[in-house]
Protein backbone atom coordinates (compact mmCIF):
# COMPACT_ATOMS: atom_id res chain seq x y z
CA UNK A 1 0.00 0.00 0.00
CA UNK A 2 1.50 3.32 -1.04
CA UNK A 3 1.18 6.60 0.79
CA UNK A 4 -1.44 9.16 -0.09
CA UNK A 5 1.36 11.58 -1.06
CA UNK A 6 2.85 9.13 -3.56
CA UNK A 7 -0.56 8.17 -4.93
CA UNK A 8 -1.40 11.82 -5.45
CA UNK A 9 1.91 12.35 -7.24
CA UNK A 10 1.31 9.37 -9.54
CA UNK A 11 -2.16 10.65 -10.38
CA UNK A 12 -0.83 14.14 -11.04
CA UNK A 13 1.83 12.76 -13.35
CA UNK A 14 -0.70 10.62 -15.21
CA UNK A 15 -2.80 13.72 -15.83
CA UNK A 16 0.27 15.76 -16.81
CA UNK A 17 1.10 13.12 -19.42
CA UNK A 18 -2.42 13.54 -20.83
CA UNK A 19 -1.86 17.31 -20.82
CA UNK A 20 1.43 16.82 -22.66
CA UNK A 21 -0.45 14.92 -25.37
CA UNK A 22 -2.73 17.94 -25.79
CA UNK A 23 0.27 20.26 -25.94
CA UNK A 24 1.73 18.17 -28.77
CA UNK A 25 -1.65 18.16 -30.54
CA UNK A 26 -1.56 21.98 -30.47
CA UNK A 27 1.92 21.90 -32.03
CA UNK A 28 0.69 19.46 -34.68
CA UNK A 29 -2.21 21.78 -35.47
CA UNK A 30 0.19 24.70 -35.95
CA UNK A 31 2.37 22.63 -38.29
CA UNK A 32 -0.67 21.45 -40.27
CA UNK A 33 -1.83 25.05 -40.69
CA UNK A 34 1.65 25.86 -42.05
CA UNK A 35 1.41 22.94 -44.55
CA UNK A 36 4.24 21.15 -42.79
CA UNK A 37 2.56 17.77 -42.65
CA UNK A 38 5.69 15.83 -41.72
CA UNK A 39 6.27 18.05 -38.69
CA UNK A 40 2.56 17.72 -37.86
CA UNK A 41 2.97 13.94 -38.01
CA UNK A 42 5.99 14.16 -35.69
CA UNK A 43 3.87 15.90 -33.05
CA UNK A 44 0.86 13.63 -33.59
CA UNK A 45 3.11 10.64 -32.94
CA UNK A 46 4.52 12.43 -29.90
CA UNK A 47 0.96 12.94 -28.62
CA UNK A 48 0.29 9.19 -29.00
CA UNK A 49 3.44 8.46 -27.04
CA UNK A 50 2.36 10.78 -24.22
CA UNK A 51 -1.07 9.11 -24.03
CA UNK A 52 0.75 5.76 -23.87
CA UNK A 53 2.83 7.11 -20.97
CA UNK A 54 -0.31 8.33 -19.21
CA UNK A 55 -1.85 4.89 -19.56
CA UNK A 56 1.27 3.30 -18.08
CA UNK A 57 0.62 5.41 -14.97
CA UNK A 58 -3.09 4.55 -15.07
CA UNK A 59 -2.35 0.83 -15.25
CA UNK A 60 0.33 1.01 -12.55
CA UNK A 61 -1.99 2.82 -10.16
CA UNK A 62 -4.67 0.20 -10.77
CA UNK A 63 -2.15 -2.65 -10.35
CA UNK A 64 -1.36 -1.24 -6.91
CA UNK A 65 -5.04 -1.59 -6.02
CA UNK A 66 -5.49 2.16 -5.98
CA UNK A 67 -7.75 4.44 -8.00
CA UNK A 68 -6.60 6.58 -10.90
CA UNK A 69 -8.20 10.01 -10.69
CA UNK A 70 -8.73 11.78 -14.01
CA UNK A 71 -8.74 15.56 -13.81
CA UNK A 72 -9.10 18.42 -16.24
CA UNK A 73 -6.33 20.78 -17.17
CA UNK A 74 -5.70 24.20 -18.65
CA UNK A 75 -5.62 24.68 -22.40
CA UNK A 76 -2.20 24.08 -23.91
CA UNK A 77 -0.28 26.85 -25.63
CA UNK A 78 -1.51 27.38 -29.18
CA UNK A 79 0.70 30.34 -30.07
CA UNK A 80 3.78 29.48 -32.11
CA UNK A 81 5.92 31.61 -34.38
CA UNK A 82 7.77 28.84 -36.22
CA UNK A 83 8.54 25.15 -36.26
CA UNK A 84 11.67 25.95 -34.26
CA UNK A 85 9.48 27.67 -31.66
CA UNK A 86 7.36 24.49 -31.43
CA UNK A 87 10.41 22.35 -30.77
CA UNK A 88 11.88 24.79 -28.26
CA UNK A 89 8.58 24.78 -26.36
CA UNK A 90 8.45 20.99 -26.63
CA UNK A 91 11.90 20.75 -25.02
CA UNK A 92 10.69 22.96 -22.16
CA UNK A 93 7.69 20.63 -21.81
CA UNK A 94 9.96 17.56 -21.69
CA UNK A 95 12.21 19.19 -19.09
CA UNK A 96 9.13 19.78 -16.94
CA UNK A 97 8.19 16.11 -17.31
CA UNK A 98 11.72 15.13 -16.26
CA UNK A 99 11.55 17.38 -13.21
CA UNK A 100 8.21 15.86 -12.19
CA UNK A 101 9.45 12.29 -12.67
CA UNK A 102 12.51 13.06 -10.54
CA UNK A 103 10.29 14.52 -7.81
CA UNK A 104 8.12 11.40 -7.86
CA UNK A 105 11.21 9.23 -7.74
CA UNK A 106 12.47 11.17 -4.72
CA UNK A 107 9.19 10.53 -2.89
CA UNK A 108 9.34 6.81 -3.77
CA UNK A 109 12.95 6.61 -2.54
CA UNK A 110 12.10 8.44 0.70
CA UNK A 111 9.25 6.00 1.30
CA UNK A 112 11.27 2.94 0.21
CA UNK A 113 8.46 2.10 -2.23
CA UNK A 114 10.45 -0.27 -4.41
CA UNK A 115 7.74 -1.14 -6.93
CA UNK A 116 7.30 2.55 -7.74
CA UNK A 117 11.06 3.10 -7.86
CA UNK A 118 11.32 0.30 -10.42
CA UNK A 119 8.33 1.63 -12.39
CA UNK A 120 9.76 5.16 -12.56
CA UNK A 121 13.17 3.99 -13.76
CA UNK A 122 11.67 3.36 -17.20
CA UNK A 123 10.44 6.97 -17.32
CA UNK A 124 13.79 8.35 -16.18
CA UNK A 125 15.51 6.52 -19.04
CA UNK A 126 12.78 7.66 -21.46
CA UNK A 127 13.24 11.30 -20.46
CA UNK A 128 16.95 11.19 -21.24
CA UNK A 129 16.04 10.02 -24.76
CA UNK A 130 13.23 12.57 -25.16
CA UNK A 131 15.33 15.56 -24.15
CA UNK A 132 18.23 14.44 -26.35
CA UNK A 133 15.91 13.96 -29.34
CA UNK A 134 14.35 17.42 -29.01
CA UNK A 135 17.71 19.06 -28.45
CA UNK A 136 19.09 17.39 -31.58
CA UNK A 137 16.15 18.54 -33.70
CA UNK A 138 16.46 22.08 -32.36
CA UNK A 139 20.15 22.12 -33.32
CA UNK A 140 19.28 20.93 -36.84
CA UNK A 141 16.54 23.56 -37.21
CA UNK A 142 18.92 26.29 -36.07
CA UNK A 143 21.55 25.13 -38.57
CA UNK A 144 19.20 25.10 -41.52
CA UNK A 145 17.63 28.45 -40.59
CA UNK A 146 15.76 29.64 -43.71
CA UNK A 147 16.93 26.89 -46.05
CA UNK A 148 13.59 25.73 -47.47
CA UNK A 149 15.14 22.69 -49.13
CA UNK A 150 16.58 21.46 -45.84
CA UNK A 151 13.27 22.18 -44.08
CA UNK A 152 11.45 20.18 -46.77
CA UNK A 153 13.86 17.26 -46.31
CA UNK A 154 13.34 17.25 -42.55
CA UNK A 155 9.58 17.53 -43.04
CA UNK A 156 9.71 14.51 -45.37
CA UNK A 157 11.75 12.56 -42.83
CA UNK A 158 9.25 13.29 -40.04
CA UNK A 159 6.35 12.21 -42.25
CA UNK A 160 7.66 8.64 -41.90
CA UNK A 161 7.69 8.66 -38.09
CA UNK A 162 5.41 6.12 -36.42
CA UNK A 163 4.65 5.05 -32.88
CA UNK A 164 5.16 1.43 -31.91
CA UNK A 165 4.30 0.84 -28.24
CA UNK A 166 6.12 -2.51 -28.17
CA UNK A 167 9.40 -0.61 -28.55
CA UNK A 168 8.54 1.54 -25.56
Amino acid sequence: MISEKLLQGLNEQMNFEFFSAHAYMAMAAYCSAESLDGFANFFLVQAEEERFHAMKFYNFINALGERAIITGFDSPNNDFTSVLDCFEKALVQEKEVTKRIYQLSDIAWDEREHATINFLKWFIDEQVEEEAMFDSIIQKLRRIQNDNNALFMLDSEFAKRTFTPEQQ
